[in-house]
């Protein structure tokens, strides 16, 4: 499955490099009978930063937030869903920084977390457009044939999340963790970009 399509967002950055702004996201999940599914909202195809592309609710956090509050709050304002545990509802699942090669970074903390009974999420309409409920496979299904627009750390995340059989055994494993920050690299050659995560072949290079 090709899962290195960049968005028109994640320009290459010719310049000195970007600090990372502060960000969270949150993995919302809910059981079915077929399995597991994931809340995807999509963004506002008229916005600059990932316009179009289907993520998980997040954005940076402001000023003194912790990342945890900065999750619930942009689940809250982005798919009208108000988690009343707070926090401590949050499990850490990972953290992403974006590639120092490109224009636009985050270094992102994502939560997981699941969604409280009969919860009815509707996106805002204004910076997310759409929602869904999708099993991750389906999700990286659509994406391969070009049914639906993803981005690189979507796409890792809903690898994983495919793992597993439940919502709860989701959140058993991501309690397990030892979240340790990810940073792929961006690898330019023979006209194309690539995309190397730490540890694949050519990433120390």
């Amino acid at each position: 499955m090709e899962v290195e399509r960049p968005h028109p967002s994640e320009e290459l950055n010719e310049g000195p490099e970007t600090p990372a702004r502060l960000a969270a996201s949150v993995i919302v999940l809910r059981d079915s009978d077929a399995g597991p599914e994931v809340l995807l909202v999509r963004r506002n195809p008229q916005q600059r930063f990932m316009g179009g592309a289907w993520v998980f609710p997040g954005g940076a956090v402001h000023g003194e937030e912790s990342p945890a509050d900065a999750g619930l709050r942009e689940l809250e304002e982005e798919a009208t869903l108000r988690l009343d545990a707070g926090p401590d509802a949050l499990v850490p699942f990972s953290r992403w920084i974006t590639p120092a090669e490109i224009k636009v970074r985050f270094d992102t903390f994502f939560f997981v977390v699941e969604a409280p009974a009969g919860a009815t999420p509707a996106p805002d309409g204004e910076e997310c457009v759409a929602m869904a409920w999708k099993r991750p496979a389906d999700a990286l299904a659509e994406y391969a044939d070009g049914k639906l627009q993803l981005v690189f750390p979507t796409i890792k995340h809903l690898e994983q999340l495919a793992e597993q059989p439940s919502v709860a055994a989701t959140i058993d494993a991501a309690r397990a963790r030892d979240v340790k920050p990810v940073q792929p690299r961006i690898v330019v050659g023979d006209g194309t970009a690539q995309v190397l995560l730490p540890g694949e072949p050519g990433y120390d290079d």
